[in-house]
């Protein structure tokens, strides 16, 4: 059956002319389907698998109806950062000729540079949360808002942003389209899907990367030997590019570490990382500096990597549905891939639900003999700097001796010298006392110096008895 053209599922000539110097010429069919429901202004629930072209799906007929110059227009909220940075850029790409201000906001940065941002963008791509502060100090007006769009909004359910997104909805108008775009229905989603849109129409495309492109193959392998038959597969296999995902951030630095003993040069990257380093180590990857990427499962989805000819799961996750994310990562664009999953007897029960719960085609395999390696499971070696707000716990201990050094020091002036403190000046010779000589009574204030011959009275309860032996001058006298 032939394709629509963009032109065909109107596009404006301005977007297309974007599109076609990006050599992007030809609708995918998650676009051709929801392109002409967005135009139309209908609500839309759209699933597809990854790398399917989904945020040009939404993207386009976005930037084909948002007028220039008239306050914020469209919101698109991401789960991550690295998605919300990904969707602006490809949107810059499409409203290259528009004429139109989008602005990416997320934590982690200084708020004023984005509130500069808002206030000249009729498009805002942003995380829940960095976008409730904004609301909150009042520096975003949503009151003219036409489109809400959620992206992979099954992970923004799975990262508890589920009542964030319950508060931005209350700051937007009621009548506005609705675009949500995910994996799954989760109940949350239901929900939303009840409350806040209008019958919606599904556009649904292939969620699972096509047999025909992606070979997927398993190893049965004891827990200790999974490392080595991870770098045994490394040099057996003819990769390109790479990534070896792991369940958990501690397993992404053990591996990493371990790696680099072997020679191997790799990037790492994990939630915990800051935002600019992650940004960097993709880009790295991408342009073909790093060929090895280990990584947690904040790279299964939402992060532009392209050309990944092999994905190694040195193990899995306990969501069945990251097994076809990680997978999704090759493949992509019409490309060939091949995944490798390596399992242990932790890795059964969830690689069971995978096979019940999808209709995948995954082979096994038996490896040849390969060399034991030595797998150090302290962590990562490298030296890391304390978090901000965060002090390592001999520093106390450090400045107690710093503390009593200084004392000591102090008790012990050097020869010569003299410490001046604030703005005091040191004493003339002819104001210090001289030695052996008593410096006196000292004055406070405005008090004058009591008479010698005055004596307190004393407490004693029989003021008679007080007075007896005293030489208190008689007032009458004076």
């Amino acid at each position: 059956m032939q394709k629509n053209t963009f032109n065909e599922l109107g596009v404006n000539s301005n977007i297309v002319r974007a599109l076609s110097e990006f050599g992007i010429t030809e609708p995918t069919d998650i676009q051709e389907k929801a392109i002409p429901i967005i135009n139309s202004g209908k609500d839309i629930i759209g699933k597809s698998k990854t790398g399917s072209g989904k945020t040009a799906a939404f993207g386009i007929p976005l930037i084909n109806k948002v007028v220039p110059k008239k306050g914020v227009q469209a919101l698109i909220l991401a789960p991550t950062r690295e998605l919300a940075v990904q969707i602006s850029r490809e949107l810059g790409k499409f409203g290259k000729y528009s004429k139109l201000g989008i602005a990416t906001v997320y934590g982690g940065v200084s708020l004023r540079p984005q509130i500069k941002d808002i206030a000249r963008s009729e498009i805002v791509v942003s995380t829940p949360g960095r976008l409730l502060d904004h609301l909150q100090q009042r520096n975003i007006d949503l009151s003219k808002l036409t489109h809400f769009v959620l992206d992979e909004a099954d992970r923004l359910v799975d990262m508890g942003f589920i009542r964030d997104i319950e508060r931005i909805l209350s700051y937007t108008p009621k009548r506005k389209q609705m675009v949500l775009f995910g994996a799954t229905i989760s109940q949350e989603i239901a929900r939303i899907k009840q409350r806040h849109m209008h019958n919606p129409v599904v556009a649904e495309s292939e969620v699972q990367v096509a047999e025909e492109y992606l070979e997927q193959y398993y190893y049965n392998v004891q827990k200790q030997e999974k490392f080595s038959l991870l770098v045994h597969l490394l040099n057996k296999e003819d990769t390109d590019q790479a990534i070896v995902f792991c369940s958990n951030r501690h397993t992404v630095e053990k591996v990493s570490k371990n790696l680099r003993k072997q020679g191997i040069k790799i990037g790492m990257i994990h939630g915990r990382l800051t935002q600019n380093k992650r940004l960097r180590i993709i880009g790295q990857f991408n342009n073909g500096r790093t060929e090895l990427l280990v990584a947690s499962p904040v790279v299964a989805r939402g992060i532009d990597i392209k050309a990944v000819s092999h994905i190694f799961n040195y193990d899995l996750s306990d969501d069945p549905q990251e097994y076809i994310h990680r997978v999704g990562r090759t493949a992509r664009g019409g490309s060939t891939g091949k995944a490798i999953t390596l399992l242990s007897n932790q890795d059964h029960d969830i690689f069971r639900q995978i096979l019940n719960n999808y209709d995948i085609t995954i082979k096994e395999l038996t490896s040849d003999k390969f060399p034991k390696l030595k797998f150090d499971v302290s962590g990562d070696s490298r030296k890391r700097s304390p978090r901000p707000g965060r002090r390592w716990s001999n520093r106390g201990a450090r400045n107690r001796s710093n503390s009593r050094s200084r004392r000591s020091n102090d008790s012990k002036p050097s020869e010569g010298k003299s410490r001046n403190f604030g703005n005091r000046r040191p004493r003339s010779n002819a104001s210090k006392p001289s030695e052996g000589r008593s410096r006196g009574p000292r004055r406070f204030g405005n008090r004058r110096p009591r008479p010698s011959s005055f004596s307190r009275p004393s407490r004693n309860k029989n003021p008679k008895a007080s007075r007896v032996g005293s030489t208190m001058p008689n007032p009458r006298s004076r």
